[in-house]
């Protein structure tokens, strides 16, 4: 396992439940745990837990369960490279260089923030200007304020739970500015974290420069047209010491890519089939390295996949088919996960993750084997924030199987 996270641990404990007793867990952190320990909101383990959990909270009992097992755990160990033949090449300050010839990896390296440069906000560099997970450790781990006067770029999750958290801790919020006309982040983090606490939320708006020398000054902001392109004369100076950039996340794959695994371009992250194997045999990829899950619980139901698969794997019980059915985009439809279904002989259930391009309400989600419906399921609404999850039965998938083709479509009214 690359990376001790909640995808890593997940994957871990359920590998060593199938039966595998050499597991190897490599983490370039000092602890397990990935993001989780600076959540200190609650909101995590509904689904598999059945309660409401801190990150924390989440983690630790992963680490007590893993804890339980003889899974050989490296913190502060970086991995190097991995080759399609499976050789593992760390290093770390106690051991030196590692190499593992291993029968199967399992790829659960998380995510990371988008920058400023990444969406090319001009201005000069002063302090004061934190990407939102920073100002998440700051705040929750180290316990220091960024600042007191805080502008907010964009709506992610993060940004938004940080905007309730500077605000209980002194701070003024002066407001959330989304280029989008529609929320970053899930809905009831939009209700619980701004509207319950008075922070405006500004869509279609972009900051346009960032003024100050030594520190944070202000920023101007300005109204956005169709093209996300700022519309002239709609400018103004909004004073601030701090902004945060709350601005989307990106699957951490540079090690996936230097291996040579096949990438989607559109999430960012590995393709995979429904055991979540790469397109190098006996490697995984699980929770957000993929792609960026909503909830931690869907990245812990990914991993234990991963974990099961590569048991299977390493056991030789995975039996493939030789034309995979390919999953198709249809209208209003982002992208899918799996992309592939390579199971000879299908059975139970096979779960996806969807997300769309547009909000609608009044929704059907389908799944068609050319013209032919195999899965409907209805939404009230549908929004790019949300990740959509499906489980379809295998038995609805004989003429995707015959047609080694299914297709998503989204059918809806736009909101």
């Amino acid at each position: 396992m690359i990376g001790g996270g909640p995808a890593g641990l997940a994957a871990a404990l359920k590998a060593w439940d199938e039966g595998i007793r050499d597991i190897y867990l490599i983490e370039r952190d000092m602890e397990l745990g990935g993001i989780l320990p600076q959540c200190i909101h609650d909101g995590f383990g509904a689904i598999i837990f059945k309660e409401s959990l801190t990150g924390p909270e989440y983690a630790q009992r992963y680490i007590d369960m893993l804890a339980k097992t003889e899974v050989k755990i490296k913190l502060n160990t970086m991995v190097l490279d991995i080759t399609p033949e499976k050789k593992v090449t760390a290093v770390n300050s106690e051991d030196g260089i590692l190499e593992i010839d291993a029968k199967a990896i399992i790829l659960a390296m998380g995510c990371r923030e988008r920058t400023r440069f990444q969406i090319m906000i001009p201005g000069d560099r002063p302090a004061g200007i934190f990407t939102a997970g920073t100002a998440q450790r700051f705040v929750n781990i180290e316990g220091y304020l960024p600042g007191k006067k805080i502008v907010i770029v964009g709506s992610g999750d993060v940004g938004l739970i940080m905007a309730r958290r500077f605000i209980l801790e002194g701070a003024k919020v002066e407001g959330v500015y989304e280029i989008m006309p529609y929320p970053g982040g899930l809905n009831r983090n939009v209700v619980q974290c701004l509207q319950d606490y008075d922070i405006p939320l500004h869509l279609s708006h972009t900051v346009v420069e960032i003024k100050g020398k030594k520190r944070v000054e202000g920023a101007t902001v300005a109204e956005v047209d169709e093209h996300m392109k700022p519309i002239k004369g709609t400018e103004r100076f909004v004073s601030c010491d701090t902004i945060i950039l709350a601005i989307g996340l990106i699957p951490e794959n540079e090690l996936s890519k230097r291996s040579g695994i096949q990438m989607d371009d559109t999430r960012g992250g590995p393709t995979v089939n429904e055991w979540m194997e790469t397109s190098i045999p006996g490697v995984f990829a699980c929770g957000n390295v993929v792609h960026v899950h909503d909830l931690v619980d869907y990245v812990t139901e990914s991993a234990e996949t991963a974990g099961i698969s590569a048991a299977r794997y390493i056991k030789r019980e995975l039996e493939r088919r030789e034309k995979p059915i390919k999953i198709e985009l249809g209208r209003n439809v982002r992208y899918a996960v799996p992309q592939l279904i390579s199971e000879k002989r299908l059975k139970g259930k096979i779960r996806f993750y969807l997300r769309v391009r547009n909000p609608e309400r009044k929704v059907e989600i389908k799944a068609l084997a050319r013209q032919d419906k195999v899965f409907v399921k209805k939404f009230r609404i549908v929004r790019p924030s949300e990740m959509i999850r499906l489980e379809i039965p295998t038995e609805n998938l004989s003429k995707a199987e015959e047609y080694c083709q299914l297709r998503f479509e989204v059918e809806g009214e736009q909101t």
